[in-house]
């Protein structure tokens, strides 16, 4: 690109910046010396490929969405938590929130994630374990009590029950008198990444989609600010892929439900800000930095050449990061605050829209109140005290990021290419759906893992505390335990709920969702009714089992 051209660049990103609203800060370095919002190529300088890089809030967004930056507004500290019953984790969000956490992040039990009651015989052992434990409606309003809905946005990680689980939420907050038309938060719901990764899925694919349909279908017309979709590469990379394969196979997921909306016959600018995106923060730091600029350029160009955007904000890629749970070491496991801080200094200099930042402790139980709060103060630390907010994509125009940047969009572009290939009509979906029935992404993904497992082995990648720097002084942690009690006391309370309810109603009510799902009818409103009725999430999910059945993952050797 040439002078000319960068300098127009530069003057059209110059309007659009004073025009924006900035926060009321101090954007200046320690020693005192003002900073400017964002950099570029010096006047009069030509830049090959510049149209590539940009400037900030101008596509392809390499260097991100807002002319501001972080000026405008600092990404959401948006801490993930759940444990034990509703009302112990309550208690933790109102600690998050007391100590400055801008959202909430739900996390759920096996049973819950699952579709199942806390008083099933598979749920034994598990109820409370890995998060919090939700049989019904009842079970949101205590898990949100004293906590305003209308106000706070709320973030759920659950896909295969999640569209049940959703409408629990949404009785929580009619019982507290909120605006359902005003909510906002996100919920997980991508059935794909199930299929490839985490393995939480409850029917086959095709009825999981016919739910997710009528969920961004239903959130669009009546809950506008909600996002019904957070397109997840989180557990992917969890799982062991590379980094360019937890881009590709999620961008690719993202096509799929995008394909989705529009066979639906929704309008693409109005569906696709709804789809928000979820990606893992690993410990290479400019490798995950140059990950999360390429997302942004590939899916705005996507979504406008390939699905017809024309819109501004349908070809924005809105991600929240998590840093890398799989990165924590149960041997030293206080290093894991410095892991996370980098991490975490990755996603923010990659323009994160929304952070959470694990535990010391989270690879051995969940985290204490201790070192949650060490968690959180550690965005707070980046947040105030390091000067990462004052400049728009500070690393933009190095040779060394750039060129990280251009290589994964590439490798993300040949597995795009892949995908489409294994389909029987070139569409991302049909490809997503034949590469889950071959077990083609677990293939890859396990193979990249073993590839890693055997350079660690080899001490060609070095962790420290488990193949290098092993001696220390550091004592056991004290961490937290989930008592056996909390299983007692949420059956008891289930079946004190299940006792006092309306059975007619509730019978009635799981009629009517079945008989809705043999119909093209959304099933959203008939599903609230059911969560309106106490029906429990394990029966909700049961009666759609007896319609559609349950899906096992074809066995491979």
């Amino acid at each position: 690109m040439d002078a000319a051209d960068i300098a127009a660049g530069r003057e059209r990103w110059q309007q659009r910046y004073d025009a924006a609203r900035k926060r009321d800060a101090d954007f200046t370095t320690l020693s005192g010396t003002p900073v400017e919002p964002v950099y570029g190529p010096a006047d009069g300088d030509g830049y090959a490929d510049f149209d590539r890089i940009g400037w900030p809030g101008e596509f392809p967004y390499t260097r991100g969405l807002y002319p501001t930056g972080y000026r405008g507004r600092t990404w959401t500290i948006r801490q993930f938590a759940g444990f034990g019953n509703a009302q112990q984790t309550n208690e933790r969000y109102k600690m998050i929130l007391a100590a400055g956490g801008g959202g909430l992040s739900v996390a759920f039990d096996m049973p819950t994630l699952m579709g199942r009651d806390s008083d099933e015989p598979e749920s034994l052992g598990e109820v409370g374990h890995c998060g919090v434990a939700i049989d019904s409606a009842a079970d949101m309003e205590v898990l949100f009590d004293g906590i305003d809905l209308q106000q706070t946005t709320t973030s759920m990680t659950i896909s295969g029950p999640a569209v049940p689980v959703f409408v629990m939420y949404l009785v929580a907050a009619e019982r507290q008198g909120a605006d359902l038309g005003k909510l906002d938060g996100t919920l997980q719901t991508d059935i794909f990444k199930e299929y490839i990764a985490q393995k939480e899925w409850l029917f086959a694919p095709e009825p999981h989609l016919r739910l997710i349909g009528d969920l961004m279908e239903y959130c669009h017309a009546e809950i506008p600010k909600y996002k019904p979709l957070s397109v997840s590469g989180y557990h992917i990379r969890e799982a062991g892929s590379t980094a360019a394969q937890e881009l590709a196979y999620t961008l690719a997921d993202g096509f799929g439900y995008v394909e989705l909306g529009l066979s639906r016959g929704m309008d693409v600018n109005t569906f696709a800000p709804g789809l928000s995106f979820f990606f893992d923060a690993h410990v290479d730091f400019f490798e995950e930095i140059a990950k999360f600029r390429a997302a942004r350029r590939i899916w705005a160009r996507h979504l406008r050449d390939d699905y017809g955007a024309t819109s501004e904000k349908a070809l924005w890629l809105k991600f929240h990061t998590q840093t890398a749970g799989v990165s924590l070491t149960a041997q030293q496991p206080v290093n894991n605050v410095v892991r996370t801080a980098v991490e975490a200094l990755a996603a923010i200099l990659g323009g994160t829209n929304s952070l959470h930042t694990n535990a010391l402790d989270e690879t051995l139980a969940l985290p204490t109140d201790e070192s949650a709060e060490i968690a959180l103060r550690t965005q707070q630390v980046l947040m105030e005290e390091t000067g990462v907010t004052n400049v728009a994509d500070p690393l933009g125009g190095s040779w060394y990021v750039e060129a990280l940047t251009d290589r994964i969009e590439a490798e993300a572009e040949e597995i795009f290419t892949r995908i489409r290939e294994l389909g029987h009509d070139g569409s991302m979906t049909a490809g997503i759906l034949r590469g889950i029935e071959d077990g083609w992404f677990t293939a890859n993904i396990a193979e990249a893992a073993f590839v890693y497992q055997q350079a660690l082995e080899k001490g060609e990648k070095r962790i420290v505390g488990v193949n290098v720097h092993t001696g220390t002084v550091a004592k056991d942690l004290e961490i937290l335990r989930v008592s056996h009690e909390v299983e007692t006391v949420q059956k008891r309370e289930l079946a004190a709920r299940k006792a006092g309810r309306d059975p007619v109603r509730t019978q009635q009510a799981l009629a009517r969702l079945v008989a809705v799902s043999r119909t093209t009818e959304n099933m959203i409103p008939a599903m609230l009714d059911a969560a309106r009725a106490e029906a429990t999430l394990g029966e909700i999910c049961e009666a759609l089992k007896g319609e559609w059945g349950s899906y096992r993952e074809p066995a491979r050797f």
